[in-house]
């Protein structure tokens, strides 16, 4: 199997899919769509591995997300032990745990990791997230495989970008790629310049704030993904997302840019495969 499309990053491992998985992986694969799944702590890195193992066209991402620093966050759509839904452990960077899975020649990124000014409750966390992020580039330094950023600012502000560039400035020998990036074209300059990527997901079907940004990115610089089961795109808001629904979210950006949908796609697939060093 071929793909024609990359989502590069999705959560099907997460309770949400419990009950119908195989047939949403059966969909992004009649719709000819690859995918990472995202890890986000212990359970949901390891399920991620598993299920690269066991489907064809799926690959893992593996790391701890910044609100996991936080004891306070609940998602009931995540994958917590006993396969029943997440509520923080204000879980520690496990080291040798992640190493062990990083090794795993189906794990081709580190993350979800990076700084998340938006969530916090715990007045410590943030500190928690640099540290952890602090060991995702260590992490990724050591297995040579690139970080999977996650960066959410304070309202109203581009702090959590700024705080994660001036970071990864003092390590330029990792790659990274800015997930669901939804900063402004200063701060992508800034992203650009360090010779990273940003991946745009379901907003920039219906929110039109996002066009100016990716009518100035050059399309080489551009990834796309779903972050499912979250952020649905047009035409499906209102149901939960699904890998399938990545092929809205390429045409959009051929929209927006006012380029020829099959060349579009066939450059966000070079992308994802130059990106994450995937050999067909």
């Amino acid at each position: 199997m071929q793909p024609k499309y990359f989502d590069i990053h999705t959560h099907i491992n997460f309770v949400a899919f419990d009950e119908d998985r195989e047939e949403v992986i059966k969909r992004a694969h009649e719709a000819g769509v690859f995918m990472i799944n995202v890890g986000t702590q212990k359970d949901t890195s390891k399920s991620a591995v598993d299920l690269a193992h066991k489907y064809e066209g799926l690959y893992a991402c593996i790391g701890l997300h910044p609100i996991h620093c936080d004891k306070s966050f609940h998602d009931e759509a995540e994958l917590g032990e006993g396969g029943k839904e997440f509520t923080s452990r204000g879980e520690e960077f496990d080291y040798d745990y992640y190493l062990d899975l990083a090794k795993d020649d189906k794990v081709v990124a580190i993350g979800e990791t990076g700084l998340d000014y938006y969530h916090p409750e715990d007045s410590n966390a943030i500190e928690k997230q640099k540290k952890s992020f602090l060991e995702h580039i260590k992490l990724a330094k050591e297995v040579g495989k690139p970080l999977m950023i996650h960066a959410r600012p304070s309202k109203g502000s581009q702090d959590a970008y700024l705080d994660v560039i001036e970071i990864l400035k003092e390590h330029k020998e990792v790659k990274a790629n800015f997930h669901f990036f939804v900063g402004d074209i200063e701060t992508a300059k800034k992203i650009l310049e360090l010779g990273h990527t940003m991946s745009f997901d379901g907003p920039i079907t219906f929110a039109k704030e996002y066009e100016e940004l990716i009518k100035f990115l050059p399309l080489e610089s551009i990834m796309v993904e779903t972050d499912a089961p979250y952020a649905t795109p047009v035409p499906h808001r209102g149901k939960r997302n699904e890998p399938a629904y990545v092929v809205h979210i390429a045409n959009k950006i051929a929209d927006i840019k006012g380029l020829d949908k099959e060349d579009v796609r066939t450059q966000l697939l070079s992308n994802s495969l130059s990106f994450f060093d995937i050999k067909l």
